[in-house]
């Protein structure tokens, strides 16, 4: 099941994460467990008060939904451990029709890869036959890759050099020791005169027949025996391929971790010799291959956006997302979509407002932790319904509301207010960021930050500090107007702080700032469509 994330605006408010929790219950009745609340920015203390009230988990923080390797199903992973021969390794890539095959340490970490050019290495460096050797294997395990049978099980590991009697005996003999393997053929001198020399093991290539005289010898010398239908180029070849995989494989694999963008693995993986990486887990696990037929699937991850419609304020990664439903209740936006989606823009105080109305209109009831936070959401963003975005549906979900959570608007809607103008101890530049939201308009990019206040007082005392704040933030953020509105909610008015390209504040406003807005209380409804109109009004 493809899980769906819900998210609301780059500056969280209490209104944005109460309709993203709020919309994931109503959704997961129907479907649980797979949508899923998230956030992309931190948290204000009005919406941490709202979630402590409530006992409720804060959404997820997802700071971009950017496709990342966690996104991408991968197909079985074919690794091995380094100890296994590399024969094996061969056996299983054609067996899968597999070009590569991740070989892996005893904590399942990958270290390495055999492909076909390391396959080709071990199998070209018979042609030196003098350089032949195992380390140490099990007797039963090199039987096996000859294909051979244990006439004399003399030893549990050999290890050792391979010497293929091709010389003349006497100085095969002169080089070995009692750790070296010969190979031979139908020759019993030879073959007793190395069991005499009392070396580890001696092959017989050729299916040559082994006699009682040489079994008994090797017996009594603690000589292993082993006999093969190879010939003496294959046993070679083969001795090659008894090498432990992690003697043959290539170590410059490159690995990705699943936190990494797909745009970074495809950088990463074409300029690979391999065309491929290896994925690993945050424990450093090996999760997938990654190759570039993997990446030829596009990945995007499904998200519902509340509470916002424009790409600006929108979780970073967004046009890398699938967008498939918006909910929302401010002014429309330039976002995109790939295809037709289910769009609701309502004119109303708040999107809990949206999402709660949801619940009555269907018959379904929210549990009492979600009617809460949906009615902090509706009495947040429209100051305990006092600011003139408030709407009939607004008040009509307050009443659906309250008696579901156990609470009195008026005093909840108090309690919120003395959460969001608790300003003691911040620093003026947290204060300025907690909701700040950046829009364009008459082509200009503005950002616009508000500020709730016991009383106008407060910023007063603070006008040259906040101003050289506000030049911080334009610089910061490559705005070219930067505004702040301090709102009181007693005094039903806003004190106005910006800074632009000279002259342009006072040809907008009639005069210099700060300036004192009355009845401005909503940045949505009213302070964005006087600014809109001035805007138009003097900028060409």
């Amino acid at each position: 099941m493809n899980q769906i994330y819900l998210f609301g605006h780059q500056k969280p408010d209490t209104d944005s994460i109460a309709s993203v929790i709020g919309y994931a219950e109503f959704k997961n009745l129907s479907e649980p467990g797979r949508y899923i609340p998230a956030r992309c920015g931190e948290l204000n203390p009005e919406t941490r008060f709202m979630l402590d009230r409530y006992s409720l988990m804060e959404p997820v923080y997802i700071p971009s939904v950017e496709p990342k390797l966690s996104d991408i199903r991968y197909n079985p992973v074919f690794a091995l451990p380094e100890d296994v021969p590399a024969v094996d390794v061969a056996t299983l890539m054609a067996r899968e029709g597999i070009r590569n095959v991740v070989i892996t340490d005893a904590l399942g970490k990958p270290v390495g890869m055999v492909g076909e050019h390391a396959l080709a290495v071990a199998c070209i460096e018979t042609i030196h036959l003098s350089e032949l050797a195992v380390t140490p294997i099990p007797v039963e395990t090199l039987a096996r890759i000859l294909n051979a049978h244990v006439i004399v099980s003399a030893h549990t590991l050999l290890e050792g050099r391979v010497y293929i009697a091709i010389d003349a005996l006497h100085v095969t003999l002169g080089k070995m020791t009692q750790k070296d393997i010969a190979v031979v053929g139908d020759d019993e001198p030879a073959q007793l005169a190395f069991i005499s020399a009392g070396i580890a093991c001696l092959i017989i290539a050729e299916d040559a027949p082994v006699g009682e005289r040489v079994a008994a010898a090797a017996a009594r010398r603690g000589v292993s025996v082993l006999s093969t239908k190879l010939d003496a180029f294959g046993v070679g070849k083969m001795i090659n391929l008894s090498l432990p995989a992690r003697e043959v494989m290539e170590t410059n694999v490159p690995v990705l971790s699943c936190s990494d963008t797909i745009a970074h693995a495809r950088r990463v993986v074409s300029g690979s010799k391999f065309r491929a990486a290896c994925v690993v887990n945050a424990g450093g696990t090996l999760s997938g291959i990654l190759t570039r037929t993997t990446l030829l699937e596009e990945v995007r991850r499904p998200v519902i956006l509340l509470d916002h419609n424009e790409a600006s304020q929108a979780v970073d990664g967004i046009e890398e997302a699938e967008v498939i439903e918006i909910i929302d209740h401010h002014r429309l936006g330039a976002i995109t979509t790939l295809r037709p989606i289910h769009f609701l823009n309502e004119p109303v105080g708040a999107t809990s407002t949206i999402i709660a109305m949801k619940f009555l209109e269907s018959g379904l009831m929210p549990s009492r932790s979600i009617a809460g936070a949906l009615l902090c959401g509706i009495l947040s963003d429209t100051l305990a319904l006092r600011m003139s975005t408030t709407t009939h549906r607004d008040k009509k979900a307050v009443s659906f509301l309250a008696p579901v959570a156990g609470e009195d608007p008026e005093k909840l809607g108090i309690a919120l207010l003395e959460q969001a103008m608790d300003l003691s101890g911040t620093p003026l530049d947290t204060i300025l960021a907690r909701d700040t939201k950046i829009f364009v308009l008459s082509g200009k990019k503005i950002l616009i930050a508000q500020v709730m206040v016991p009383s106008f007082a407060w910023n007063r005392e603070r006008d040259a500090a906040i101003n050289r704040e506000l030049k911080t933030v334009r610089t910061g953020s490559g705005t070219e107007i930067v505004l702040a509105l301090f709102t009181s909610v007693m005094e039903n008015a806003s004190d106005l702080y910006g800074v632009a390209e000279p002259g342009l504040l006072a040809a907008l406003f009639g005069a210099d700032l700060p300036m004192r807005l009355d009845g401005m209380m909503s940045r949505k409804k009213d302070f964005l469509p006087f600014l809109g109109a001035n805007l138009q009004k003097h900028v060409r």
